[in-house]
């Protein structure tokens, strides 16, 4: 993880960004024009949201949902599936906003999180109230925005697709709820850190979209268990990989501050092993976790403990075994050829990623 080599995007991943964001901005513009002629103030929220969405994020969930809907038989560049792309990320925009209020985080992509930014806003302008509580209000309202756009995005989907849809919202949710909760008690243990893996993160990342993308091109029945046995360990996979990046990753690269997943004290698959593994004095080290005035020094202490125990060498290596497991997993799968070599090229930047 501390290679200078940035991981290498792969064409399965741009070929699909370029439509998505091309419908998220105009999507954007019309509704900037539309509420900016009611009251000028409306800018703000908008203009914020429209660069949350489109000056950031790997596209990932969109290029999961089109390949499966080429590879079981859909027309590239159908609208629908454009749509749902970009439903996916709004709803992206919605919990990241959302997640950076309830973990008070700072940076987000190497800027001020939109918290952080209209807190900033009402201090430099005096207003009245107290400036946190307005800027986390208006994060809030601008991450309730996004998800009334991705459900507006979402609208004229089949019905099996709207399904798939709103179970992930609630299992988006229901994973927030543990990551929270587990952050708040302190400590946690290796079955209950991977339950919040699969349902912050994992499913909704690839599992679901891969779903809804079979079912708009109306094969959900055929594929869903197949496209589960792919899209279950890889998203495992890819959770592990950003638990690794919120710990030891260059902050130049994930543009966020270094340990910031320490400090906000997330309970993750990482942190459980090496709480099973820790001496009485690694112990006194990793109780330090979860204090937002963790120094440099005392994060790299915990660093060392996580590596010391064999945590990060087992993560590592469960990231391998998920990765592979899934690609193998491809040649049982009814889609075609170039939607199987994209998901194993997918595949291979989610478990190698940088970022």
């Amino acid at each position: 993880m501390n290679s200078s080599t940035p991981t290498a995007v792969p064409a399965a991943l741009t070929t699909v960004a370029a439509p998505v964001e091309a419908r998220l901005r105009s999507i954007l513009e019309v509704e900037r024009a539309r509420w900016v002629a009611v009251d000028a103030d409306l800018a703000a929220p908008l203009d914020v949201l429209t660069r949350f969405v489109l000056d950031g994020g790997k596209r990932l969930r969109p290029a999961f949902c089109h390949w499966a809907f080429v590879g079981a038989g859909g027309a590239p560049g159908h609208s629908g599936v454009i749509d749902a792309g970009a439903a996916f990320e709004m709803l992206h925009a919605f919990a990241l906003i959302h997640d950076d209020v309830m973990d008070g985080s700072s940076t987000r992509r190497g800027e001020s999180t939109v918290h952080v930014s209209f807190d900033a806003d009402h201090q430099e302008s005096d207003w009245s109230g107290e400036a946190r509580r307005f800027g986390e209000g208006i994060a809030i309202l601008v991450g309730d925005l996004a998800e009334v756009y991705a459900d507006r995005l979402m609208s004229n989907a089949p019905t099996a697709a709207f399904e798939v849809w709103n179970e992930l919202k609630i299992e988006l949710n229901i994973g927030q709820f543990l990551d929270v909760l587990g952050a708040a008690r302190g400590g946690v243990d290796l079955q209950t850190a991977r339950r919040i893996v699969r349902y912050k993160s994992g499913k909704y990342t690839i599992e679901r979209p891969l779903h809804v993308g079979a079912a708009l091109a109306g094969r959900l029945d055929e594929l869903e268990e197949p496209l589960s046995r792919y899209g279950e360990p890889l998203g495992e996979a890819f959770q592990l990989r950003d638990d690794i990046l919120g710990t030891f990753g260059d902050s130049a690269r994930t543009g966020k501050p270094v340990g910031d997943d320490l400090r906000e004290g997330k309970p993750t698959p990482l942190l459980a092993i090496a709480l099973e593994r820790a001496t009485t004095t690694q112990l006194r080290t990793l109780e330090r976790i979860g204090c937002l005035d963790l120094s440099l020094d005392e994060i790299l202490e915990i660093q060392s403990v996580f590596t010391d125990t064999g945590a990060l060498a087992d993560i590592e290596l469960s990231i391998s075994q998920l990765t592979v497991q899934a690609i193998n997993t491809l040649e049982m799968i009814d889609i075609t050829i170039e939607a199987l070599q994209a998901l194993e090229a997918l595949a291979i930047y989610v478990g190698t990623r940088d970022l």
